[in-house]
Parts: structure tokens; sequence; C-alpha cells
């Protein structure tokens, strides 16, 4: 059992365009990245001087399973934090980072990108997103991490890449007594693994342990201030860490927002109502009325449920969970609609070849059957995070009001909310998490009415959650998976203006 939706921004939009590093002594690269103000970084209450006072060896950066190495001026090293914040005189961890100096003279510092998940590689993606962040790469050394459990930093891989081909075949949507006993069994074997890979870290990779995580960084960095850039759940990260260290909230942006009233329910029911609103842009757009196109795809997807399609791939059919996954990957970008009809048009004729296709790329399927871990991790990371554990009955109660929502991804999103974290080794920390931050300097918070992993609700809560004063709303009336780059002059310059010059727009600015 694979979870349908990641709140990641450019991970999935990468895959669809295609369907670590190590420090080592580089001289001139030695060292801290400074600080633009001149003022001395304050060192994160409670480390110990070893952690607080390690220099960073940056060296060149090499290539990993996924990516080849970046080149040019990017550089990597490894950050020691504490296995156990609890205890920070106790074990330690490595972090890979991955930087590149700012290019104009007039530096403000450092600024930290997380580009959601939770289980995504910044290593990995921060050289390809540097294109988009051309002007922010003036002023700014562009910096990025892969946090605990995560690729390069200690990332957690809870089933061989033969398993999880096998997984594919246990239903997403079981319709039996034996299907539902398959599911959850399914369920708790992923949890063992997951266990097994992470031994002690596995209860020590929350969004707390790495927002703390990135205060060290920053100070480390030598900033006295956090500027910060959050993506998706990146954005979920930034308002955790301006929660516990308000007073050092610099220059942050919050885009493609999730919800932080919202627990792992709700979180599946804004996610339902998400991906239907954008399937129905989508479908508007071919001509179609929505409700129409929506049964349309039910059908097939109920077709497939009973009889998966063949496909040019050796071996392997598309089942139902695989073509919903496929229908969820061109949703994230305007961008993949026409690959989303061709698609669907093969899948109807009965080639499901297009769709396992945008599946793989979804699920990070290369060529040779091996698998990427990024659900590994975000599964490990956002089971600590939550509580809830609904249990199958309290499931099947939710499932009329999921289907409800959405009659193409309630019933799978329904049927997550008892899968995703049952019989879990560790329990959760939080129901919802807590962002509030009195005080904090204002955080921009951007959120796009057509966003479909992160409903733009969750924009407005956000902002009212960090407190009066601090959180500052920007609209975009797009389409799409986060705002920044993604061709709104209004939002860029906005984003650009309060990053570089710290102008911060007035609160319900609208980009139309």
């Amino acid at each position: 059992m694979a979870r349908l939706v990641r709140w990641t921004a450019l991970t999935a939009a990468a895959a669809l365009l295609t369907a670590g590093c190590t420090g080592g002594s580089s001289g001139d690269e030695a060292g801290d990245g400074g600080t633009g103000g001149g003022r001395p970084s304050v060192a994160p209450s409670g480390v110990p001087e070893a952690l607080a006072a390690q220099k960073l060896d940056w060296g060149r950066c090499e290539a990993t399973d996924d990516t080849p190495a970046p080149g040019g001026d990017w550089r990597c090293t490894t950050l020691k934090v504490p296995l156990d914040w609890s205890k920070p005189d106790g074990e330690t961890i490595g972090l890979a980072l991955i930087r590149s100096k700012a290019r104009g003279k007039e530096r403000i510092g450092s600024l930290l990108f997380n580009f959601g998940g939770p289980g995504g590689s910044g290593v990995s993606m921060m050289p390809s997103y540097a294109d988009t962040t051309s002007a922010l790469h003036q002023r700014y050394d562009l910096v990025s991490w892969d946090p605990r459990g995560v690729a390069a930093s200690h990332g957690i891989r809870c089933r061989e890449d033969e398993a999880i081909e096998a997984a594919e075949s246990v239903d997403g949507t079981p319709d039996t007594p034996a299907e539902e006993q398959a599911f959850l069994e399914d369920a708790a074997d992923f949890g063992k693994g997951c266990e097994k890979s992470a031994g002690p870290l596995m209860a020590h990779v929350s969004t707390t342990d790495t927002a703390r995580d990135m205060d060290l960084m920053r100070h480390v960095l030598g900033d006295e201030s956090m500027h910060y850039f959050g993506i998706s759940y990146g954005t979920e990260l930034g308002g955790v860490y301006a929660h516990l260290f308000p007073q050092r909230v610099g220059r942050v942006i919050l885009d493609a927002v999730v919800d932080p009233t919202a627990d792992m329910i709700g979180h599946a029911e804004n996610q339902t109502r998400g991906f239907q609103r954008a399937l129905d842009g989508y479908l508007k757009s071919t001509g179609q009325d929505p409700a129409a196109g929506s049964r349309k795809i039910a059908a097939l997807l109920d077709r497939l449920d009973a009889e998966p399609l063949p496909t040019s791939s050796p071996g392997r059919k598309l089942t139902q969970t695989l073509a919903l996954t496929g229908i969820v990957l061109p949703l994230y970008s305007q961008a993949g609609w026409p690959v989303l009809t061709s698609a669907l048009e093969a899948a109807e004729k009965g080639d499901g070849s297009k769709l396992l296709a945008l599946a793989d790329g979804y699920n990070e399927r290369d060529d040779s059957g091996g698998y990427g871990t990024t659900t590994h991790s975000q599964r490990v990371i956002s089971c600590l995070d939550a509580k809830q554990r609904p249990t199958l009955e309290e499931t099947r109660k939710l499932l009329p009001r999921f289907e409800e929502i959405s009659p193409v991804f309630g019933a799978f999103l329904g049927w997550d909310t008892a899968g995703w974290c049952h019989d879990w080794p560790v329990p959760g920390q939080h129901e919802t998490p807590e962002v509030s931050a009195p005080g904090a300097d204002p955080i921009l918070v951007v959120g796009n009415t057509g966003d479909p992993a992160t409903p733009y609700e969750g924009a407005r809560r956000m902002a009212d959650e960090l407190g009066q004063d601090v959180g500052v709303l920007l609209t975009w009336k797009g389409e799409g998976h986060g705002a920044y780059g993604s061709g709104s002059d209004c939002v860029d310059s906005a984003i650009d203006g309060y990053l570089l010059k710290g102008t911060v727009p007035e609160d319900g600015t609208v980009c139309s």
C-alpha cells in the first residue's frame, strides 16, 4: 500500500517531465557562511559547544543513485546534530547540506529551502530550482538539506524493490474481508520494515526534531535570523520553526500551504477536495462537464478494480491504485493536463501503459525496476507527527463522506486513513502542529486557489494561526501546486520584493 498523494511541490513535477552529497576538503570553501548583517549568530540554547562551534567543511558534491553531481559552484557538507534533542549531549547524526554562495556583492545571508514531502531530498532538488530563484541568488546563499531520515541523511528504506512492486497488487480500496485483511497486513508489514531500517532514529524524525536541526543549522551557517522558503510540507515545517523560535524568524516564505488546523483525517479530506477541484478544472479545459467526466473516470477505475489493463511493461498490469496514482501526477501542474488526456484516452481503448508510466514517475520507479524512498521517509515522519490511528470500523464510517466529496479520489484517500499508520511501531506526537508565533516578524503566506495537494483554505488558516501581525496572506488565482515561479509576475514580484528588500505586501493581496 502506497499513499497516493504527497505534499511535495517539485519532485512530482520533475517526475512528470521525465515520465547526496559528501563533504570533502576543498580549501577555499571550508568554514561557515558568515552573516550578511555583520552581527554575531546566537547559538541555540542547550546545545553543547562541540556542536555549536562546529565548522562546515564544504567540498565538491558527488552523484547519487538518483541524480548526477551538480557541479558548478555547488558545494556539499555534513552538519552534526543530536539524535535525540532531549539529550543534546548524546549520540549525534549527520545531515547532508548543499549550498551555492550569493553571486552579488550585497549579500543578505543564507536562504534555506525545504521542498516538501515530507521526505523530499533538498540536496537533489536545490540545484534544479536555482533557475527559478536566480534573482534571490544574487543576494542569498541558496542552501538546502536532506532532513533526518531522508536520502543522504540516514535515509530510511522500509522495503526492497521486489517487495514494493509486489505490494502494487494490494487493493487500495478493499471490497471484501479478505482484501481488507491483506490491506492492513501490508500496512503493518511496511511499518515493521521501517522500524528495522531506522532503528533508534524511528522515534526522532518528527517535524519538531527537524525544526530544531534548522536552528542549529542557522547558527553554524553564521546567520542571526532564519531566512527560509518552505514549499508544501515545508510550510508546516516553517510554521513549527516559527513557533519554537519566533525571535529568530527573518524573512520567511510559506508557499503551497499545509493546513495547520487539520488532523490526519482532515488532511485527507482537504486533499480529496483539492484534487477533485483540480480534476474539475482539467475537465472543463477539455470541454467536458466536470460531473460527467468524473463519473466516466470513476467507471474506468471500477473496471480496473475488477480487471487490470495490460501494459507494455513486461509482467505488469495497470491496477486501479496505479491508475489513480497516474491520474494524480499530472494534476500537480497545468503543463501535465495534455499528458493526462493522452493517458486516459489510451486506457479507455484498453492500453494501460501511459497511466502506468505516470504512476511510475510518481512512485520514483526507474526503468530497471528500482524505486526511490521518498514515500518511505514521508510515512515515517508523518506517522511520528500524527497521533490519529483510525480503526477499520472508523474508516468505514468515513467513506461515504469522502466519496461525496469526490467520486474519483474519495474512496482511495478515505481508506488511506486506515492504512497509512496502521499498527505503527511508535506513537504519534500531536493531533495538529502548533504554529503560533507571537512576536515574530511578518511571515508571507502564499496560497493558490487551484492548488490540488494543499488546498487554498490552508493558507488562510496558516496566516491566522501564526497570529496577528505575523501571518500575511498573498493569494494567487491560479492552477497547480505552488505559486512562485509558476507564471505570475505579480506573485514573483511580491515574493522577490519581500525577500530582497523586506517589503511586506498588504495582507489580503490578490494576484489574478
